[in-house]
């Protein structure tokens, strides 16, 4: 493990909120302190909670019950919150905080909103009057397909006020993705906008919106911000102009929602194809956000924290309650952050004093091979630390990050969890030194592990992460499919999550993360699971089966590769595999969709018809694939080698 290169200076240590909240709890030493954290975990969230300042219509009687078992467990017992009060309403009844900046956002073009929390709060309350004067009512479902505007986080914060559901969904998906999310979720209103603005160009959302909803039978409106102006399909039975849902009135009282009561359903895809939603509540993902944002992280009021992500993943819903939640400001950017030259992320962090920047590894790989000169032209003294998440580093990206960007005074925190998570589970610390590329602790809560495939536990190797108690954020299951939730994270060893990660713990009490130890894809930061892509190559006439893997690469960390089956022998095969090619960017976008299609005779398949991506991708890379005797053809294994050697 590399050396640690960073060290906490000893006063700004000490104010820390991480430190100052270990004090108060008698500690001073991170590891005791953690021990502490994981020894009764219901008296840590409860200390947490306090910590937090989190307001309560009903107080809880209870921290933890595990009287269904770790997979269920029930947070805070008969308490009643809202997450909209507590992340924009409370602060707007503060005079000390009401004419403070809740939010800024930043269009494509360099353009300039912000809202204080008093003006975010009638807002939010106009839009929830207006819900419930369309006929929305607690426990409805909303799917949120929104760019990175102002609105899209109005209107989460308005549906978590009258007590409904939302789910977002990556503003770049194409129909097909949107009508997967919200029929699995059986949403009754979609919330879109006709457009947005990245990278100088204009992306029509609305189109796709209604392609989704004529393959969605529970959708009953679509909600549509007027964001670019622009000319859209329009169904007039369906269809309500934001202008128009917005009323005039400013005033709504929150509804007091039990702590357990649903409010996010967010899909992520695993290695079975069909996304998996992962159901949270109001006690769940907003405060252990909050956490991690507010006390491991140190976002306070004050700060203006920006990450760069989108509403569709985790970390959008973590911008918005672990800002908000801890009184700062949340920067929103719709843009791209190297649009119009490469020095539009660094332009934002000194035009908006930002103090607490969000990026991923693929970003900075981009970046470092450019003129310095484009960081070093900004004041930077702003920044406080820069999170990091998505996706592993490797260390030469890493240190360009610390020494031109940090000038070796700025903490990388690196941070991995995930959706299921409601946030992190390794993370740098602020009170211990950092190495590059690893992680210095498991976050306060998270009672981490490291097994073998017998479940022993082993350090200096590499082993299976899992965690052995629950925590505040464990997903609630997954929506409507409890028997998936359960084989996924616990049916590997008892009453323990696996998360799905390889991990090495070393003797200084670093951690590693090496690799997924399933199939699932990690493009730039996006899990993805190769079945939702296999399927969509599958559709076409051409194609009898599909396999995809991933491969390293510089930029993304990771790329999709095809390998499909034709039906006959392609008369044009370059003219087939372009065709695919589009077929795929048409469906999945072109962020996500693989650039490299590959037709063979057959896939590697075992005796009960199950494609084993492994031989594929160790034969495509031309290593070692381990036991292939499960093959039912392992003559195909070849040719594919024997293509990765033409290729790699």
């Amino acid at each position: 493990m590399t050396k640690a290169v960073w060290f906490p200076d000893e006063n700004a240590l000490k104010q820390t909120r991480l430190y100052q909240f270990m004090n108060r709890l008698g500690f001073d030493n991170y590891n005791e302190f953690h021990n502490y954290s994981v020894h009764d975990i219901a008296e840590f969230w409860h200390e947490s909670i306090k910590e937090l300042d989190i307001n309560w219509f009903k107080d809880y009687d209870q921290t933890l019950d595990l009287s269904n078992g770790v997979m269920y467990p029930e947070w805070f017992v008969n308490g009643q919150l809202n997450v909209a009060y507590n992340a924009v309403e409370k602060w707007a009844l503060n005079p000390e905080f009401k004419d403070q900046n809740a939010l800024i956002w930043e269009s494509d073009a360099g353009d300039t909103v912000t809202y204080t929390f008093k003006q975010l709060d009638e807002e939010v309350n106009r839009v929830a009057n207006g819900l419930i004067n369309h006929g929305a009512k607690q426990g409805d479902i909303f799917t949120i397909y929104m760019p990175m505007i102002p609105e899209t986080t109005i209107a989460m914060l308005a549906i978590s006020k009258i007590g409904a559901v939302f789910s977002p969904a990556f503003s770049g998906y194409k129909s097909e993705a949107i009508s997967t999310r919200m029929n699995a979720a059986e949403a009754k209103y979609l919330i879109t906008a006709d457009g947005f603005n990245r990278g100088g160009k204009a992306v029509n959302l609305k189109n796709e919106a209604t392609i989704a909803v004529n393959e969605s039978p529970s959708v009953e409106k679509v909600f549509m911000v007027e964001h670019l102006g622009a000319d859209v399909t329009w169904d007039e039975t369906k269809d309500v102009a934001w202008s128009e849902l917005v009323s005039t009135n400013a005033e709504f009282k929150s509804v007091k929602t039990n702590g357990n009561d649903p409010y996010m359903i967010i899909y992520t895809s695993g290695t079975t194809g069909k996304p998996k939603g992962a159901l949270h509540t109001h006690n769940g993902f907003p405060l252990k956000s909050a956490f991690d944002a507010g006390i491991t992280m140190d976002v306070s009021p004050g700060d203006t924290l920006f990450w760069y992500t989108d509403m569709g993943w985790m970390m959008g819903p973590f911008l918005v309650y672990g800002g908000l939640l801890n009184g700062a400001t949340i920067l929103m950017f719709e843009g791209t952050p190297t649009f119009p030259k490469p020095n539009r992320i660094w332009e934002i962090v000194e035009k908006h004093q930002v103090t607490h920047l969000g990026i991923a590894p693929t970003l900075i790989r981009t970046l470092m091979t450019l003129d310095e000169s484009y960081v070093t032209q900004h004041d930077l003294s702003s920044l406080k630390l820069i999170g990091s998440t998505g996706e592993p580093w490797n260390e030469e990206p890493w240190m360009w990050l610390f020494e031109k960007v940090c000038r070796k005074e700025i903490p990388i925190f690196n941070y991995s969890g995930g959706t299921e998570i409601s946030g992190g589970i390794f993370g740098n610390v602020l009170v211990k030194p950092i190495a590059p590329v690893g992680f210095n602790a498991a976050l306060p809560g998270m009672d981490v592990d490291v097994y073998d495939e017998d479940g022993n536990r082993v350090e200096n190797e590499v082993g299976e992460l899992v965690i052995k108690q629950p925590w505040v954020g464990m997903t609630n299951g997954f929506y409507k499919e409890k028997e998936r939730y359960e084989n996924t994270y616990w049916s590997r060893f008892k009453n323990t999550w696996v998360h799905g990660d390889w991990v090495v713990h070393d003797d200084e009490g670093f951690y590693m993360i090496t690799g997924r130890s399933d199939d699932t894809l990690n493009v730039a930061g996006k899990r993805l699971g190769p079945a939702e892509i296999e399927s969509i190559f599958v559709e076409h006439d051409s194609v009898v089966e599909a396999g995809v893997i991933g491969i390293p690469d510089e930029v993304k960390g990771e790329k999709p590769i095809a390998f499909v089956v034709t039906k006959d022998v392609p008369n044009n095969e370059e003219a087939l595999k372009n065709e695919l090619i589009d077929h795929a960017i048409n469906r999945l976008g072109k962020a996500i969709a693989p650039r490299t299609v590959h037709i063979v005779e057959d896939l590697p398949k075992t005796r009960n018809a199950k494609v084993m991506r492994r031989a594929i991708k160790s034969a495509y890379l031309n290593k070692d694939a381990g036991d292939l005797s499960a093959l039912e053809n392992p003559q195909v294994v070849d040719q594919i080698r024997d293509i990765g050697k033409v290729q790699n």
